[in-house]
């Protein structure tokens, strides 16, 4: 590919985003499969701050050779920049639903699904919606998306919220006791991009503060 091809690729990319950091909940048998390397293609449903661009992003990152491509925010560029992903070892397709019904994107989809299965290579691709209920339109597409396994991410409960609020703290290098967690889960929105935006929050006030995560602290930080 050439180099200004490259670049658009790695966009929303994130430095935090591990499989060591996410916290499985009952997903355990997808983190399994997907770092395995048998599946030659993984399609991954869920709704919004499930985990889906973390984990794409995250496989990514144990890659040696790797594109992220983030369909919501690459679509008006145009199905061109799928051209010579073959090329990648990997290749994780994110936000499929924003170019379903789209003949010139699914098309492209359809025949870079079968480059990269001709090169040996792996795809994995998330959406919002199962490949069922994705309005894809293309039939050999359709077709496609459940050659592989198909997984649905299951929300975290409370329980789950804190423990992966707990995990990512830890990888910081921040205490956040059961106390502080359920906290922040009873006075903030629920879904896990407020929670770990809250908590980078948190923690930057907590460096610049010099103080430990405690509910007063907290208290006054959100109010």
């Amino acid at each position: 590919m050439a180099e200004s091809m490259q670049l658009p690729l790695r966009i929303g990319l994130r430095d935090s985003a591990t499989l060591a950091n996410f916290y499985p909940g009952d997903n355990a048998v997808l983190i399994h499969t997907l770092q395995q390397v048998a599946e030659p293609f993984i399609y991954v449903w869920g709704g919004a701050g499930s985990g889906k661009s973390h984990l794409l992003q995250a496989l990514c990152h144990a890659e040696t050779t790797a594109a992220y491509l983030p369909l919501g925010e690459l679509r008006e560029l145009g199905p061109a920049v799928l051209d010579g992903l073959e090329a990648m070892s990997l290749v994780c397709v994110d936000d499929l639903q924003a170019v379903a019904a789209d003949p010139g994107w699914e098309t492209a989809l359809f025949h870079l699904y079968n480059r990269v299965r001709g090169e040996g290579g792996r795809l994995v691709a998330a959406a919002t919606l199962s490949p069922a209920a994705l309005p894809v339109v293309l039939p050999d597409l359709r077709s496609r998306l459940v050659w592989g396994p198909v997984f649905q991410l299951i929300p975290l409960d409370d329980a789950g919220k804190l423990a992966a609020l707990q995990l990512r703290a830890r990888a910081r290098g921040l205490e956040l006791s059961a106390e502080v967690g359920g906290y922040l889960l009873r006075r903030s929105p629920r879904d896990m991009h407020a929670l770990f935006a809250l908590l980078d929050r948190l923690d930057r006030a907590s460096l610049a503060a010099q103080r430990r995560l405690t509910i007063p602290f907290v208290r006054d930080l959100l109010s």
